[in-house]
């Protein structure tokens, strides 16, 4: 289809209207005097209970407000995880189970030594108390019976403390049950979308939001980051302005994704697919972080009680190391028989059943995120490298969270509830074996990060610095999960909420009034 001439002109043009792009055209806005246009892919999520209510997180994965990206190949992991991307207002805060952790002082820590200067915890814990969202521990009412009994066995069986409140203090050890961002009442979510953008979207003429529109190309002039080439859900192609800056939300796959295709990236990449390379960015896709956890499930006796905020209202931390800073494994409990990928070598579903992930909160594998080809329609190449550190750091760790998982399960007042271990099974006991089951059933939490990391202006490998400036251009900054230059030890979403938080104070603070010039 040629490409028509219509134009519009904003102050600022937010790519992505997920987990940070709400945050940062919310605050924006506050300013009357400001004008903010919002590229979303997706619909609105106002008054889709579907979206809205918190438990019916699983149903929306793998359909139509997904954009359900593979993964290649992976020698030592599994080949067959679906990266789960929300293709709807609030982004992945619509999409998952808005289990909420402020970062701990360690994880800010590792960014500052990796550039990011000015991003330490004294700085950031700021940004979390500015947070709109409803973070509030797991209701009593929701807290299911099982789940409390998994809490006192955890304890019991590992020694760690019981944490009531996560984010009350840091922490290296606990069980308990999450804080999640939600309304306890209607078991309604508290995403970004609902606490930042429903309360002002209808009542700012200042905030325009272009719901089911594809960015798919950045503009510009030289150096300068101009404006947002988009595609319209009937069709109309138009380009967006930015006449201050455009700041790219869309999250750790289509921020590089949209980078990659508009000539910014690793200049051989982008001319070996026939991409125009107007700024040699080696960094862009590099990097590729994830939180990747394994699975082992136990029949229960009989159903479970049906109360809970969201199937996986409790875990635990576990810090193996004394060394280590924070928590080196991490557990969801799922008042689920989560099977999907087991089923796939040859395990059965259970009819009632529960489930332990261990979780690698530090993973040492990096992969690697790529366009195969220069149409914008085909979806980048997702590789990252699973169980690939040189040290099996990350495939050890699960083999000792099978083992502790399975301490747990035989401690009361769990071992109650439990008839038996379905996967791997009780006979699955050495390392090796134990390894290979963790690995070729993994599957992701749902965290990617990384892809367009922060760092020095003198580092050759960081996409943007400290303020967040993509390194060489001017008039486009990124707010979202793909600045991570590491993953926190804690689920992220309050982490990227603080970064679209840190991002709008960048854009708005009078030492910097936002005109990228």
């Amino acid at each position: 289809m040629p490409e028509q001439d219509e134009q519009e002109t904003y102050d600022y043009v937010v790519v992505g209207g997920g987990t940070a792009g709400s945050v940062v055209a919310a605050r924006l806005t506050e300013d009357p005097g400001v004008s903010v246009a919002v590229i979303e892919g997706g619909p609105s999520d106002v008054d889709r209970p579907e979206v809205l209510t918190l438990r019916r997180w699983l149903g929306l994965l793998g359909g139509e407000l997904d954009y359900d990206y593979p993964t290649t190949e992976q020698p030592r992991g599994n080949s067959h995880i679906r990266h789960s991307r929300a293709r709807v207002l609030g982004g992945c805060s619509s999409h998952n189970t808005l289990i909420s952790f402020k970062p701990l002082p360690s994880d800010w820590a590792e960014w500052v030594e990796a550039g990011a200067e000015g991003w330490d915890a004294a700085a950031m814990d700021p940004y979390y108390d500015r947070l709109l969202n409803n973070i509030v521990p797991v209701d009593e009412k929701d807290r299911n019976a099982i789940a409390r009994d998994f809490v006192d066995a955890a304890q019991r069986a590992t020694g760690v403390p019981r944490v009531e409140g996560f984010n009350k203090k840091p922490f290296t050890e606990g069980v308990g049950f999450f804080d999640l961002a939600y309304h306890p009442e209607d078991n309604k979510r508290s995403s970004a979308s609902v606490a930042y953008l429903h309360p002002v979207m209808d009542v700012r003429p200042n905030l325009t939001i272009l719901l089911e529109t594809w960015a798919y190309r950045l503009e510009l002039d030289g150096e300068r980051v101009t404006g947002v080439r988009v595609r319209t859900a009937d069709g109309v192609e138009k380009t967006v302005t930015a006449a201050r800056e455009v700041v790219l939300c869309a999250g750790a796959v289509d921020t590089p994704r949209l980078l990659l295709l508009s000539g910014i990236g690793p200049k051989d990449d982008l001319t070996g697919l026939g991409i125009p390379a107007v700024h040699d960015l080696p960094g862009v896709g590099e990097n590729l972080l994830d939180h990747p956890e394994s699975v082992i499930v136990w029949e229960t006796h009989g159903p479970i009680p049906e109360n809970s905020a969201m199937d996986s209202d409790a875990g635990l931390f576990v810090r193996r190391d004394p060394g280590s800073p924070g928590p080196d494994l991490m557990f969801h409990f799922y008042q689920i028989p989560f099977t999907d990928n087991p089923e796939r070598i040859g395990y059965e579903k259970p009819p009632y059943g529960v489930s332990m992930t261990p979780n690698i909160p530090k993973p040492r594998s990096r992969g690697r995120l790529y366009l195969t080809s220069a149409d914008p329609e085909v979806k980048p190449a997702l590789d990252f490298r699973y169980f690939t550190d040189e040290d099996d750091h990350d495939g050890r760790t699960l083999v000792d969270g099978i083992r502790i998982a399975r301490e747990i399960a035989s401690t009361e007042p769990l071992a109650n509830w439990l008839k038996r271990e379905v996967c791997p099974g009780p006979d699955v006991t050495g390392d090796e074996e134990l390894s290979e089951y963790a690995r070729k059933v993994a599957h992701t939490v749902y965290h990617p990060a990384g892809t367009c990391r922060i760092g020095a202006p003198d580092d050759p490998n960081a996409v943007v610095g400290p303020d967040l400036r993509v390194h060489g251009l001017r008039g486009v900054r990124i707010a979202d999960a793909s600045v991570f230059p590491t993953i926190p030890a804690v689920n992220p979403m309050i982490g990227v909420l603080m970064v679209g938080e840190k991002c709008a104070d960048l854009l708005t603070r009078p030492t910097n009034p936002g005109v990228d010039a």
